[in-house]
């Protein structure tokens, strides 16, 4: 599926500053065609900042179907047209390239939950998450483990629910990012690359459960 005219897609655009990289620009598709999509300037909802776009900036995009689903995908700037309004041209994605997430997978908590961890068949470690959700985790361990971006884990996650009954999750993921933190431990972001639909939904439980808690503090 590929988005279509007045839908609206959300962006961000890459950045080598963090604070820029994680803003999220609201358009809309104008007009498209086998290779580009016209789309409106970005916005900011809320604050009425357009973002400036220059040909060759690399986005990441995606737009949300009626069912809640949403489909991600990369692109670029290839141009710009000057109608009523100015439009940018980026280049139409791929249809095999876009991936597809519930938007109910990507509800994070904060949450200190005991996370264990084995990067190989000879190297095991226990870590503590920092915020956990449907579609990944970030979680703190000893700056001593040789984890890498683009690492794949397996992991076993405890989860607590409400009533005091206590689960675990189990998973395999990939990490997106390491950084080392002030106190010497390393933050580890990373996303589910294997996960059944069960075992996500205990980690959604735990989610949802920690939010109520949170709303009502």
């Amino acid at each position: 599926m590929l988005p279509k005219v007045n839908q609206f897609l959300f962006l961000q655009v890459a950045s080598s500053d963090e604070k820029e990289a994680a803003i999220e620009y609201k358009s809309r598709v104008s007009d498209e065609n086998n290779d580009e999509l016209l789309i409106e300037l970005p916005i900011i909802e809320g604050t009425g900042r357009f973002k400036r776009l220059f040909l060759g900036d690399e986005l990441s995009a995606y737009f949300l179907t009626s069912d809640g689903v949403k489909h991600y995908f990369n692109s670029h700037v290839i141009g710009f047209k000057d109608d009523v309004i100015k439009l940018v041209r980026i280049r139409n994605p791929d249809p095999d390239s876009i991936t597809k997430v519930q938007r109910r997978n990507f509800l994070r908590v904060a949450a200190e939950l005991e996370l264990a961890v084995r990067l190989s068949s000879h190297i095991r470690f226990i870590g503590m998450t920092d915020d956990v959700g449907g579609g990944g985790i970030s979680f703190l361990v000893d700056a001593r483990w040789p984890i890498k971006d683009g690492a794949e884990l397996e992991c076993w996650l405890l989860v607590p629910y409400r009533n005091g009954s206590v689960d675990h999750a189990q998973f395999k993921s990939e990490v997106v990012r390491v950084k080392t933190l002030e106190s010497g431990k390393n933050q580890v972001m990373a996303k589910f690359t294997g996960i059944s639909d069960g075992e996500r939904q205990k980690i959604i439980r735990f989610c949802f459960e920690r939010q109520l808690e949170l709303r009502k503090t």
